[in-house]
Protein backbone atom coordinates (compact mmCIF):
# COMPACT_ATOMS: atom_id res chain seq x y z
CA UNK A 1 0.00 0.00 0.00
CA UNK A 2 1.15 3.07 -1.13
CA UNK A 3 1.58 6.25 1.68
CA UNK A 4 1.63 9.71 1.00
CA UNK A 5 5.53 9.88 2.22
CA UNK A 6 6.20 7.72 -0.82
CA UNK A 7 4.71 9.87 -3.44
CA UNK A 8 7.87 11.17 -5.58
CA UNK A 9 7.90 15.25 -5.85
CA UNK A 10 8.61 15.32 -9.53
CA UNK A 11 5.67 15.36 -11.97
CA UNK A 12 6.78 13.04 -14.90
CA UNK A 13 7.97 10.71 -12.26
CA UNK A 14 4.50 10.98 -10.69
CA UNK A 15 3.12 10.40 -14.08
CA UNK A 16 5.16 7.35 -14.28
CA UNK A 17 3.79 5.79 -11.33
CA UNK A 18 0.75 6.05 -11.91
CA UNK A 19 0.71 4.47 -15.32
CA UNK A 20 2.53 1.79 -14.16
CA UNK A 21 -0.01 1.26 -11.19
CA UNK A 22 -2.76 1.25 -14.03
CA UNK A 23 -1.29 -1.30 -16.28
CA UNK A 24 -0.88 -3.50 -13.35
CA UNK A 25 -4.39 -3.18 -12.78
CA UNK A 26 -5.49 -3.77 -16.06
CA UNK A 27 -3.69 -7.37 -15.61
CA UNK A 28 -5.49 -7.69 -12.83
CA UNK A 29 -8.95 -6.93 -14.08
CA UNK A 30 -7.78 -9.35 -17.31
CA UNK A 31 -6.88 -12.11 -14.98
CA UNK A 32 -10.02 -11.96 -12.67
CA UNK A 33 -12.34 -11.38 -16.09
CA UNK A 34 -10.49 -15.19 -17.59
CA UNK A 35 -11.03 -16.72 -13.80
CA UNK A 36 -14.63 -15.13 -13.69
CA UNK A 37 -15.75 -16.52 -17.43
CA UNK A 38 -14.05 -19.82 -16.67
CA UNK A 39 -15.76 -20.06 -13.19
CA UNK A 40 -19.27 -19.42 -14.91
CA UNK A 41 -18.61 -21.92 -17.00
CA UNK A 42 -17.70 -24.66 -14.59
CA UNK A 43 -20.41 -23.59 -12.55
CA UNK A 44 -22.77 -23.84 -15.52
CA UNK A 45 -22.21 -27.48 -16.53
CA UNK A 46 -22.99 -28.63 -12.52
CA UNK A 47 -26.34 -26.71 -13.22
CA UNK A 48 -27.23 -28.66 -15.89
CA UNK A 49 -25.90 -31.69 -14.41
CA UNK A 50 -27.67 -30.95 -11.07
CA UNK A 51 -30.99 -30.32 -13.58
CA UNK A 52 -30.16 -34.08 -15.39
CA UNK A 53 -30.19 -35.81 -12.77
CA UNK A 54 -33.64 -34.78 -11.53
CA UNK A 55 -35.03 -34.85 -14.85
CA UNK A 56 -36.40 -37.34 -16.87
CA UNK A 57 -33.48 -39.15 -18.30
CA UNK A 58 -32.35 -39.29 -15.00
CA UNK A 59 -32.94 -42.71 -14.80
CA UNK A 60 -30.44 -43.46 -17.55
CA UNK A 61 -27.64 -42.10 -15.31
CA UNK A 62 -25.75 -45.09 -13.10
CA UNK A 63 -25.84 -42.45 -9.74
CA UNK A 64 -22.43 -43.72 -8.99
CA UNK A 65 -21.12 -42.42 -12.12
CA UNK A 66 -22.72 -39.19 -11.65
CA UNK A 67 -21.23 -38.61 -8.35
CA UNK A 68 -17.65 -39.19 -9.43
CA UNK A 69 -18.20 -36.48 -12.07
CA UNK A 70 -19.83 -34.64 -9.98
CA UNK A 71 -17.04 -34.37 -7.69
CA UNK A 72 -14.46 -33.52 -10.01
CA UNK A 73 -16.35 -30.70 -11.33
CA UNK A 74 -16.66 -29.53 -8.15
CA UNK A 75 -13.15 -29.19 -7.33
CA UNK A 76 -12.17 -28.26 -10.90
CA UNK A 77 -14.36 -25.07 -9.73
CA UNK A 78 -12.94 -24.50 -6.25
CA UNK A 79 -9.86 -24.53 -8.02
CA UNK A 80 -10.90 -21.83 -9.90
CA UNK A 81 -12.18 -19.34 -7.69
CA UNK A 82 -8.46 -20.68 -5.43
CA UNK A 83 -6.30 -19.29 -8.38
CA UNK A 84 -8.60 -16.03 -9.05
CA UNK A 85 -8.88 -14.92 -5.10
CA UNK A 86 -5.17 -15.72 -4.81
CA UNK A 87 -4.25 -13.64 -8.11
CA UNK A 88 -6.81 -10.97 -7.10
CA UNK A 89 -5.66 -10.85 -3.28
CA UNK A 90 -10.12 -10.78 -3.32
CA UNK A 91 -12.40 -13.34 -1.99
CA UNK A 92 -15.29 -15.43 -3.94
CA UNK A 93 -18.71 -14.22 -3.10
CA UNK A 94 -20.27 -17.76 -3.88
CA UNK A 95 -21.11 -19.60 -0.36
CA UNK A 96 -17.95 -21.59 1.26
CA UNK A 97 -18.50 -25.05 1.11
CA UNK A 98 -18.86 -26.45 4.91
CA UNK A 99 -20.82 -28.64 7.49
CA UNK A 100 -22.99 -26.62 9.55
CA UNK A 101 -23.21 -27.32 12.91
CA UNK A 102 -20.20 -28.37 15.59
CA UNK A 103 -17.53 -31.39 14.90
CA UNK A 104 -18.88 -34.78 16.95
CA UNK A 105 -18.21 -34.48 20.13
CA UNK A 106 -16.31 -37.61 20.82
CA UNK A 107 -13.54 -36.67 18.97
CA UNK A 108 -10.49 -35.85 20.26
CA UNK A 109 -9.43 -32.16 20.36
CA UNK A 110 -5.74 -31.43 20.52
CA UNK A 111 -5.02 -27.69 21.57
CA UNK A 112 -2.90 -25.11 20.35
CA UNK A 113 -2.49 -21.77 21.50
CA UNK A 114 -1.06 -19.07 18.93
CA UNK A 115 -0.39 -15.86 21.23
CA UNK A 116 1.23 -12.30 21.02
CA UNK A 117 4.90 -12.61 21.29
CA UNK A 118 6.24 -11.91 24.74
CA UNK A 119 9.30 -8.89 25.12
CA UNK A 120 11.08 -9.10 27.90
CA UNK A 121 8.43 -11.31 29.43
CA UNK A 122 5.86 -9.11 29.03
CA UNK A 123 3.03 -8.45 26.12
CA UNK A 124 3.09 -4.66 25.34
CA UNK A 125 0.17 -2.57 23.40
CA UNK A 126 2.11 -1.77 19.98
CA UNK A 127 1.19 2.07 20.37
CA UNK A 128 2.08 3.29 23.87
CA UNK A 129 4.05 0.07 24.87
CA UNK A 130 1.42 -0.54 27.93
CA UNK A 131 0.93 -3.79 29.45
CA UNK A 132 -1.60 -6.43 27.62
CA UNK A 133 -4.51 -8.10 29.54
CA UNK A 134 -6.15 -10.76 28.00
CA UNK A 135 -10.04 -9.28 27.36
CA UNK A 136 -11.35 -12.87 25.54
CA UNK A 137 -10.41 -15.27 22.57
CA UNK A 138 -11.20 -16.67 19.13
CA UNK A 139 -11.27 -20.37 19.19
CA UNK A 140 -11.50 -22.37 15.47
CA UNK A 141 -12.09 -26.22 15.55
CA UNK A 142 -10.92 -27.67 12.44
CA UNK A 143 -11.05 -31.74 11.32
CA UNK A 144 -7.51 -33.22 11.41
CA UNK A 145 -6.46 -36.80 9.95
CA UNK A 146 -4.29 -39.39 11.10
CA UNK A 147 -3.62 -41.95 8.91
CA UNK A 148 -4.55 -45.55 9.76
CA UNK A 149 -1.51 -46.46 12.35
CA UNK A 150 -0.96 -49.87 12.58
CA UNK A 151 0.25 -51.42 16.37
CA UNK A 152 1.05 -54.81 17.87
CA UNK A 153 -0.53 -56.18 20.45
CA UNK A 154 1.91 -58.32 22.65
CA UNK A 155 0.04 -61.04 25.12
CA UNK A 156 1.96 -62.14 27.26
CA UNK A 157 0.96 -65.84 29.41
CA UNK A 158 3.39 -66.16 32.32
CA UNK A 159 4.04 -70.11 33.14
CA UNK A 160 4.07 -70.99 37.24
CA UNK A 161 5.42 -74.08 38.86
CA UNK A 162 4.78 -75.30 41.80
CA UNK A 163 8.13 -75.98 44.01
CA UNK A 164 6.28 -78.43 46.42
CA UNK A 165 5.82 -80.57 43.51
CA UNK A 166 7.35 -79.89 40.57
CA UNK A 167 4.85 -81.20 38.32
CA UNK A 168 2.15 -78.76 37.70
CA UNK A 169 2.38 -76.23 35.46
CA UNK A 170 -0.16 -73.29 35.55
CA UNK A 171 -0.95 -71.14 33.26
CA UNK A 172 -3.81 -68.95 32.03
CA UNK A 173 -5.31 -70.76 28.55
CA UNK A 174 -4.68 -68.69 25.61
CA UNK A 175 -7.51 -66.49 23.86
CA UNK A 176 -9.44 -67.88 21.11
CA UNK A 177 -8.86 -66.17 18.00
CA UNK A 178 -10.92 -65.97 14.35
CA UNK A 179 -7.04 -67.05 12.40
CA UNK A 180 -6.15 -69.32 14.84
CA UNK A 181 -2.61 -69.00 15.24
CA UNK A 182 -2.91 -66.01 12.39
CA UNK A 183 -1.35 -62.49 13.22
CA UNK A 184 -4.32 -60.26 12.99
CA UNK A 185 -6.89 -59.44 16.01
CA UNK A 186 -10.20 -59.23 15.26
CA UNK A 187 -10.12 -55.66 14.83
CA UNK A 188 -7.91 -55.67 11.74
CA UNK A 189 -10.30 -58.55 10.32
CA UNK A 190 -12.99 -56.35 10.51
CA UNK A 191 -11.11 -53.47 8.85
CA UNK A 192 -10.63 -55.63 5.93
CA UNK A 193 -14.05 -56.59 5.86
CA UNK A 194 -15.23 -53.40 5.57
CA UNK A 195 -12.58 -51.99 3.37
CA UNK A 196 -13.90 -54.60 1.15
CA UNK A 197 -17.61 -54.80 1.10
CA UNK A 198 -18.45 -51.35 2.54
CA UNK A 199 -15.90 -49.26 0.95
CA UNK A 200 -15.42 -51.26 -2.33
CA UNK A 201 -11.50 -51.72 -1.92
CA UNK A 202 -9.94 -55.15 -3.58
CA UNK A 203 -7.58 -56.77 -1.26
CA UNK A 204 -4.82 -56.55 -3.47
CA UNK A 205 -5.48 -52.38 -3.11
CA UNK A 206 -5.58 -52.87 0.65
CA UNK A 207 -2.21 -55.08 0.66
CA UNK A 208 -0.68 -51.60 -1.44
CA UNK A 209 -1.99 -49.49 1.30
CA UNK A 210 -0.97 -51.71 3.96
CA UNK A 211 2.48 -51.43 2.06
CA UNK A 212 2.83 -47.80 2.67
CA UNK A 213 3.19 -48.03 5.85
CA UNK A 214 5.92 -50.93 5.75
CA UNK A 215 3.50 -53.68 6.15
CA UNK A 216 3.81 -56.80 3.62
CA UNK A 217 0.48 -58.49 3.68
CA UNK A 218 -0.02 -60.92 0.22
CA UNK A 219 -3.63 -60.59 -1.11
CA UNK A 220 -3.74 -64.01 0.04
CA UNK A 221 -3.28 -63.63 3.16
CA UNK A 222 -5.88 -61.16 3.81
CA UNK A 223 -8.29 -63.20 1.17
CA UNK A 224 -7.62 -66.30 4.09
CA UNK A 225 -8.69 -64.12 6.80
CA UNK A 226 -11.76 -63.30 4.68
CA UNK A 227 -12.74 -67.00 3.96
CA UNK A 228 -12.27 -67.78 7.97
CA UNK A 229 -14.75 -64.72 9.07
CA UNK A 230 -17.17 -65.40 6.76
CA UNK A 231 -17.31 -69.17 8.16
CA UNK A 232 -17.81 -67.27 11.71
CA UNK A 233 -20.58 -64.99 10.16
CA UNK A 234 -22.70 -67.36 8.02
CA UNK A 235 -25.07 -68.42 11.14
CA UNK A 236 -25.86 -64.71 11.22
CA UNK A 237 -27.24 -64.52 7.76
CA UNK A 238 -28.93 -67.04 7.94
CA UNK A 239 -30.95 -66.34 11.05
CA UNK A 240 -31.09 -62.93 9.24
CA UNK A 241 -33.14 -64.68 6.24
CA UNK A 242 -35.15 -67.14 8.80
CA UNK A 243 -36.31 -64.08 10.36
CA UNK A 244 -37.10 -62.58 6.85
CA UNK A 245 -39.11 -65.85 6.28
CA UNK A 246 -41.04 -65.24 9.01
CA UNK A 247 -41.94 -61.57 7.85
CA UNK A 248 -45.59 -60.64 6.29
CA UNK A 249 -44.46 -58.56 3.31
CA UNK A 250 -40.86 -58.78 1.90
CA UNK A 251 -39.15 -56.83 -1.39
CA UNK A 252 -36.94 -59.04 -3.68
CA UNK A 253 -34.62 -57.99 -6.48
CA UNK A 254 -31.61 -59.88 -8.27
CA UNK A 255 -28.19 -58.37 -9.47
CA UNK A 256 -25.73 -60.08 -11.57
CA UNK A 257 -21.78 -61.38 -9.89
CA UNK A 258 -19.59 -62.17 -12.22
CA UNK A 259 -17.73 -65.31 -11.11
CA UNK A 260 -14.81 -66.77 -12.22
CA UNK A 261 -14.33 -70.25 -13.88
CA UNK A 262 -11.35 -72.14 -12.87
CA UNK A 263 -9.78 -73.35 -15.38
CA UNK A 264 -11.13 -71.71 -18.25
CA UNK A 265 -9.62 -68.24 -17.73
CA UNK A 266 -13.07 -66.20 -18.26
CA UNK A 267 -16.12 -65.68 -16.23
CA UNK A 268 -19.47 -67.16 -15.74
CA UNK A 269 -22.95 -64.98 -14.46
CA UNK A 270 -23.92 -65.97 -11.00
CA UNK A 271 -26.45 -63.56 -9.10
CA UNK A 272 -26.86 -62.05 -6.03
CA UNK A 273 -30.35 -62.60 -4.88
CA UNK A 274 -31.85 -59.65 -2.02
CA UNK A 275 -34.79 -60.18 -0.02
CA UNK A 276 -35.45 -56.87 2.55
CA UNK A 277 -38.22 -55.59 5.05
CA UNK A 278 -38.86 -52.03 5.77
CA UNK A 279 -42.06 -51.17 7.67
CA UNK A 280 -40.44 -47.45 8.65
CA UNK A 281 -42.66 -46.03 6.00
CA UNK A 282 -46.04 -46.59 7.91
CA UNK A 283 -44.36 -46.16 11.31
CA UNK A 284 -43.58 -50.40 11.87
CA UNK A 285 -41.66 -51.39 15.16
CA UNK A 286 -39.96 -54.70 13.34
CA UNK A 287 -36.33 -52.93 12.48
CA UNK A 288 -35.55 -53.25 8.88
CA UNK A 289 -33.01 -55.81 7.12
CA UNK A 290 -32.14 -57.34 4.55
CA UNK A 291 -30.36 -60.65 3.55
CA UNK A 292 -28.27 -61.58 0.26
CA UNK A 293 -27.97 -65.01 -1.19
CA UNK A 294 -25.92 -66.19 -3.65
CA UNK A 295 -26.84 -68.77 -6.66
CA UNK A 296 -25.01 -69.66 -9.55
CA UNK A 297 -27.76 -69.13 -11.79
CA UNK A 298 -31.50 -66.80 -12.23
CA UNK A 299 -33.55 -70.15 -12.40
CA UNK A 300 -37.36 -69.62 -11.05
CA UNK A 301 -36.50 -72.44 -8.24
CA UNK A 302 -33.68 -69.99 -6.63
CA UNK A 303 -36.34 -67.64 -4.47
CA UNK A 304 -38.39 -70.59 -4.36
CA UNK A 305 -35.84 -71.93 -2.34
CA UNK A 306 -34.45 -68.99 -0.97
CA UNK A 307 -38.20 -68.40 0.38
CA UNK A 308 -39.32 -71.44 1.71
CA UNK A 309 -41.85 -71.53 4.54
CA UNK A 310 -42.58 -67.33 3.22
CA UNK A 311 -46.53 -66.67 3.20
CA UNK A 312 -47.38 -63.28 2.46
CA UNK A 313 -47.06 -60.43 -0.07
CA UNK A 314 -43.73 -60.15 -2.16
CA UNK A 315 -43.30 -57.04 -4.38
CA UNK A 316 -41.11 -57.43 -7.01
CA UNK A 317 -40.10 -55.87 -10.34
CA UNK A 318 -40.91 -58.15 -13.73
CA UNK A 319 -38.73 -61.09 -13.77
CA UNK A 320 -40.60 -64.06 -14.56
CA UNK A 321 -39.10 -66.12 -11.88
CA UNK A 322 -41.48 -64.58 -9.37
CA UNK A 323 -44.31 -65.27 -10.96
CA UNK A 324 -43.88 -68.73 -11.29
CA UNK A 325 -43.12 -68.96 -7.92
CA UNK A 326 -46.41 -67.33 -6.74
CA UNK A 327 -48.24 -69.72 -8.82
CA UNK A 328 -46.41 -73.01 -7.00
CA UNK A 329 -47.40 -71.37 -4.07
CA UNK A 330 -50.58 -70.45 -3.42
CA UNK A 331 -49.48 -68.49 -0.29
CA UNK A 332 -47.25 -65.75 -1.84
CA UNK A 333 -48.73 -62.88 -3.49
CA UNK A 334 -47.18 -60.42 -5.93
CA UNK A 335 -47.29 -57.24 -5.44
CA UNK A 336 -45.77 -55.23 -8.44
CA UNK A 337 -43.50 -51.89 -8.76
CA UNK A 338 -44.74 -48.27 -10.19
CA UNK A 339 -40.64 -47.70 -10.72
CA UNK A 340 -40.39 -50.23 -12.98
CA UNK A 341 -43.72 -49.01 -15.16
CA UNK A 342 -42.68 -45.38 -14.87
CA UNK A 343 -39.31 -46.49 -16.44
CA UNK A 344 -40.55 -48.28 -19.55
CA UNK A 345 -42.64 -44.39 -20.59
CA UNK A 346 -39.63 -42.66 -19.53
CA UNK A 347 -37.47 -43.74 -22.21
CA UNK A 348 -40.89 -42.66 -24.71
CA UNK A 349 -41.74 -39.18 -23.59
CA UNK A 350 -40.04 -37.42 -25.03
CA UNK A 351 -40.99 -38.33 -28.62
CA UNK A 352 -44.47 -39.73 -27.41
CA UNK A 353 -47.14 -37.48 -25.61
CA UNK A 354 -48.88 -40.36 -24.89
CA UNK A 355 -46.01 -42.02 -22.68
CA UNK A 356 -45.52 -38.37 -21.06
CA UNK A 357 -49.40 -38.15 -20.34
CA UNK A 358 -48.68 -41.39 -18.66
CA UNK A 359 -45.63 -40.32 -16.55
CA UNK A 360 -47.89 -37.15 -15.10
CA UNK A 361 -50.48 -39.36 -13.74
CA UNK A 362 -47.87 -41.57 -11.68
CA UNK A 363 -46.17 -38.74 -10.98
CA UNK A 364 -49.26 -37.96 -9.53
CA UNK A 365 -49.44 -40.87 -7.38
CA UNK A 366 -45.99 -40.54 -6.29
CA UNK A 367 -46.76 -36.66 -4.73
CA UNK A 368 -49.47 -38.67 -2.73
CA UNK A 369 -47.18 -40.93 -1.47
CA UNK A 370 -44.50 -38.61 -0.13
CA UNK A 371 -47.77 -36.89 2.13
CA UNK A 372 -48.51 -39.92 3.66
CA UNK A 373 -45.32 -41.02 4.05
CA UNK A 374 -45.07 -41.88 7.96
CA UNK A 375 -48.54 -42.09 8.32
CA UNK A 376 -50.08 -45.37 9.81
CA UNK A 377 -51.14 -48.25 7.64
CA UNK A 378 -54.96 -47.82 8.04
CA UNK A 379 -54.55 -43.53 7.48
CA UNK A 380 -52.18 -44.71 4.57
CA UNK A 381 -55.67 -46.81 2.85
CA UNK A 382 -57.84 -44.78 3.58
CA UNK A 383 -56.16 -41.65 2.41
CA UNK A 384 -55.23 -43.67 -0.98
CA UNK A 385 -58.81 -45.19 -1.36
CA UNK A 386 -59.73 -41.33 -1.36
CA UNK A 387 -57.50 -39.89 -3.67
CA UNK A 388 -55.57 -42.42 -5.52
CA UNK A 389 -57.59 -45.31 -6.42
CA UNK A 390 -59.69 -42.87 -9.03
CA UNK A 391 -55.93 -41.68 -10.43
CA UNK A 392 -55.70 -45.79 -11.00
CA UNK A 393 -58.96 -46.26 -12.55
CA UNK A 394 -58.63 -43.51 -14.74
CA UNK A 395 -54.61 -45.08 -16.19
CA UNK A 396 -56.03 -48.15 -16.33
CA UNK A 397 -58.92 -47.35 -18.80
CA UNK A 398 -56.71 -44.67 -20.44
CA UNK A 399 -54.32 -47.57 -20.42
CA UNK A 400 -56.74 -49.87 -22.52
CA UNK A 401 -57.75 -47.63 -24.69
CA UNK A 402 -54.38 -46.38 -25.82
CA UNK A 403 -53.34 -50.58 -26.37
CA UNK A 404 -56.13 -50.76 -29.38
CA UNK A 405 -54.73 -47.41 -31.13
CA UNK A 406 -51.19 -48.17 -30.94
CA UNK A 407 -49.30 -50.56 -32.92
CA UNK A 408 -48.91 -53.54 -32.00
CA UNK A 409 -44.94 -54.28 -32.33
CA UNK A 410 -44.86 -50.62 -31.34
CA UNK A 411 -42.28 -49.99 -27.95
CA UNK A 412 -45.16 -48.04 -26.30
CA UNK A 413 -47.69 -51.34 -26.97
CA UNK A 414 -44.66 -53.20 -25.39
CA UNK A 415 -44.91 -50.63 -22.12
CA UNK A 416 -48.76 -51.02 -21.97
CA UNK A 417 -48.96 -54.57 -22.19
CA UNK A 418 -46.27 -54.44 -19.37
CA UNK A 419 -48.44 -52.68 -16.92
CA UNK A 420 -51.92 -54.40 -18.01
CA UNK A 421 -50.31 -57.48 -17.54
CA UNK A 422 -49.00 -56.96 -14.11
CA UNK A 423 -51.85 -54.36 -13.29
CA UNK A 424 -53.47 -56.93 -10.09
CA UNK A 425 -50.18 -56.52 -8.46
CA UNK A 426 -49.78 -52.73 -9.35
CA UNK A 427 -53.05 -51.79 -7.75
CA UNK A 428 -52.52 -53.86 -4.52
CA UNK A 429 -50.84 -51.24 -2.63
CA UNK A 430 -54.61 -49.67 -2.48
CA UNK A 431 -56.03 -52.06 -0.34
CA UNK A 432 -52.53 -52.06 2.24
CA UNK A 433 -51.38 -49.20 3.86
CA UNK A 434 -48.30 -51.33 5.19
CA UNK A 435 -46.99 -51.84 1.10
CA UNK A 436 -45.01 -48.98 -1.20
CA UNK A 437 -45.86 -47.85 -4.41
CA UNK A 438 -42.00 -49.55 -6.09
CA UNK A 439 -39.39 -51.62 -4.77
CA UNK A 440 -36.91 -49.06 -4.25
CA UNK A 441 -36.61 -50.15 -1.26
CA UNK A 442 -34.45 -53.27 -2.00
CA UNK A 443 -33.21 -51.64 -5.01
CA UNK A 444 -31.05 -49.19 -2.59
CA UNK A 445 -29.83 -52.34 -0.83
CA UNK A 446 -28.58 -53.66 -4.16
CA UNK A 447 -26.39 -50.74 -4.96
CA UNK A 448 -23.64 -51.54 -2.99
CA UNK A 449 -23.48 -54.80 -4.36
CA UNK A 450 -22.95 -53.29 -7.87
CA UNK A 451 -20.29 -50.74 -6.90
CA UNK A 452 -18.33 -53.58 -5.32
CA UNK A 453 -18.43 -55.36 -8.36
CA UNK A 454 -17.39 -52.33 -10.73
CA UNK A 455 -14.36 -51.98 -8.23
CA UNK A 456 -13.89 -55.96 -8.01
CA UNK A 457 -14.75 -56.62 -11.52
CA UNK A 458 -15.53 -60.41 -10.68
CA UNK A 459 -16.03 -63.23 -7.51
CA UNK A 460 -13.20 -65.53 -7.63
CA UNK A 461 -15.42 -68.46 -7.10
CA UNK A 462 -19.18 -69.66 -6.32
CA UNK A 463 -17.72 -69.45 -2.79
CA UNK A 464 -16.47 -66.71 -3.09
CA UNK A 465 -19.74 -65.33 -3.99
CA UNK A 466 -21.88 -66.13 -1.05
CA UNK A 467 -19.19 -65.09 1.10
CA UNK A 468 -19.71 -61.95 -0.61
CA UNK A 469 -23.56 -62.61 0.24
CA UNK A 470 -22.86 -63.26 3.70
CA UNK A 471 -20.64 -60.42 4.83
CA UNK A 472 -22.34 -57.81 2.41
CA UNK A 473 -25.45 -58.81 4.74
CA UNK A 474 -24.17 -58.02 8.09
CA UNK A 475 -22.58 -54.62 6.37
CA UNK A 476 -26.21 -53.67 5.32
CA UNK A 477 -27.95 -54.15 8.25
CA UNK A 478 -25.03 -52.04 10.03
CA UNK A 479 -25.84 -49.44 7.60
CA UNK A 480 -29.54 -49.72 8.06
CA UNK A 481 -29.66 -49.79 11.77
CA UNK A 482 -27.18 -46.73 12.14
CA UNK A 483 -24.02 -48.22 13.80
CA UNK A 484 -20.78 -48.22 12.98
CA UNK A 485 -20.00 -51.84 10.88
CA UNK A 486 -16.32 -51.73 12.24
CA UNK A 487 -17.35 -51.13 15.70
CA UNK A 488 -20.11 -54.31 15.38
CA UNK A 489 -17.78 -56.85 13.14
CA UNK A 490 -14.68 -56.01 15.85
CA UNK A 491 -17.48 -56.99 18.72
CA UNK A 492 -19.36 -59.57 17.17
CA UNK A 493 -16.45 -61.78 15.84
CA UNK A 494 -14.96 -61.48 19.18
CA UNK A 495 -17.72 -63.05 20.65
CA UNK A 496 -17.91 -65.67 17.89
CA UNK A 497 -14.27 -66.27 18.39
CA UNK A 498 -14.76 -67.15 22.33
CA UNK A 499 -17.46 -69.66 21.66
CA UNK A 500 -21.05 -67.10 21.32
CA UNK A 501 -23.36 -70.26 21.39
CA UNK A 502 -25.40 -71.10 17.82
CA UNK A 503 -28.04 -70.67 19.38
CA UNK A 504 -28.07 -67.73 20.48
CA UNK A 505 -26.95 -65.87 17.48
CA UNK A 506 -29.78 -63.31 17.41
CA UNK A 507 -28.66 -61.56 20.74
CA UNK A 508 -25.66 -60.48 18.31
CA UNK A 509 -27.95 -58.51 15.58
CA UNK A 510 -26.89 -55.27 14.60
CA UNK A 511 -30.37 -53.82 15.43
CA UNK A 512 -30.20 -55.00 19.10
CA UNK A 513 -27.24 -52.36 19.39
CA UNK A 514 -29.52 -49.35 18.65
CA UNK A 515 -30.28 -47.24 21.46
Amino acid sequence: MLLEADLPDDVDALRGLVLEHARALADITDAKSKADARIERLQAIIDAFMRHRFGRKSEQLDPDQFELALEDMEAALAEAEQARDKATSSRSDRPRKTNRGSLPAHLERIEQIIDVEEVDGARACPCCGGGLHQIGEDVAERLDVVPTTFRVLVTRRPRYGCRSCESAVVQAPAPSRIVEGGIPTEALIAQVLVAKYADHLPLYRQAQIYARQGIQLDRSTLADWVGKAAWYLRPLRDHILERLRRSERLFADETTAPVLQPGRGRTKTGQIWAYARDDRPWGGSDPPMVAYVYAADRKAERPEAHLEGFAGILQVDGYGGYAALARRNQQIRLAFCWAHVRRKFYELAENSPVAADILRRIAALYAIEAEIRGLTADDRRFLRNQRSRIIVDDLHQFLEARLRQVSAKSRLSEAIRYALTRWDGLIRFLDDGRLDLDNNAVERAIRPLALNRKNALFAGSDEGGDNWAVIATLIENCKLAGINPHTWLTATLTSLANGHPASRVGELMPWTDVP
